[in-house]
């Protein structure tokens, strides 16, 4: 049974590292939650180290000038990891071959830049569907549109033996109040229709094994044993960590709020245990709000 907290700092001696979520655990979409700020900021202070592991498509670069806009300053935090580097570095290997029919919007065209740590990198091409060796997918074109509008184009992208990277494995996330949908969503459909698809974000491993090699960058010495995994997904962040045999916070004011009746001074137990239960995920720890 998970062990509610009041506050981070209740454990977080017990850790030399957090893999910490962003959306829905450092901000909501639009601003950063200032509490989840500062105990990440005091964490470091006592020498802890912060990874930001986060599902987003983009790379890190382009996720660390985003996060400072809204409000998520560089002394929370020591290194991003995205599964848009890790999906970027297996497409550029040729993971679904160097012609591709790209889903998305117009602010993710930055997956497709070079990276530099690569050698030998595949040429990218982005074709219509019925020229592609393979799909990249990171987010439909309309996040308020339901994923069933892509059953066409997936049923003849099936019919060739397409296979679908998938940039972004969350299924949906919440800007401010508005809920929308994401590359996973699109994902799952496709491999619910036969297809197959590639995932590098949490909870699968490619992407830890990414924020592992940003940890030993900045620590080649920490022990990678006292490492906490933090976020709002349960089927992302908790399961991911429990997967890498790591210890997780479950934030339960996020994608959960609801159905743990979060408010303020935290979860509801009983409907806490409830939503664990059902989705058959325990997690270490929960609290409310990250602070």
């Amino acid at each position: 049974m998970t062990q509610i907290i009041n506050s981070f700092l209740d454990v977080a001696g017990d850790y030399d590292a957090a893999f910490v979520d962003l959306w829905g655990c450092m901000h909501d979409g639009i601003r950063a939650h200032p509490a989840a700020v500062t105990a990440m900021q005091n964490y470091r202070r006592a020498g802890g180290r912060v990874i930001l592991v986060t599902n987003s498509p983009r790379p890190w670069s382009s996720v660390h000038k985003q996060i400072n806009g809204m409000g998520v300053p560089d002394d929370a935090f020591d290194a991003i990891a995205t599964s848009g580097d890790s999906a970027r570095a297996a497409m550029f290997k040729g993971a679904v071959g160097s012609n591709v029919w790209f889903i998305g919007e117009d602010h993710d065209a930055a997956f497709f830049k070079p990276m530099d740590i690569l050698d030998d990198p595949m040429t990218i091409n982005r074709v219509p569907l019925d020229e592609a060796d393979g799909i990249v997918c990171c987010g439909p074109f309309d996040p308020m549109a339901h994923p069933d509008t892509y059953r066409p184009q997936f049923l003849a992208a099936k019919q060739r033996s397409l296979k679908l990277l998938c940039a972004n494995p969350d299924i949906v996330v919440d800007r401010g109040e508005t809920r929308e949908w994401c590359a996973g969503a699109l994902a799952q459909l496709y491999t619910e229709m036969g297809g197959e698809s590639l995932y590098f974000g949490k909870p699968h491993p490619p992407i830890y094994d990414l924020a592992r090699r940003r940890l030993a960058q900045i620590d080649p010495e920490l022990d990678k044993s006292r490492i906490i995994c933090i976020g709002d997904g349960i089927r992302t962040d908790v399961l991911g960590g429990q997967q890498e045999d790591l210890d997780t916070l479950f934030i339960t004011g996020g994608l959960a709020a609801a159905e743990t009746l979060t408010e303020t001074a935290g979860p509801d137990p009983d409907a806490l245990s409830r939503y664990l239960d059902a989705e058959m995920v325990s997690p270490t720890f929960s609290i409310g709000h990250l602070r």
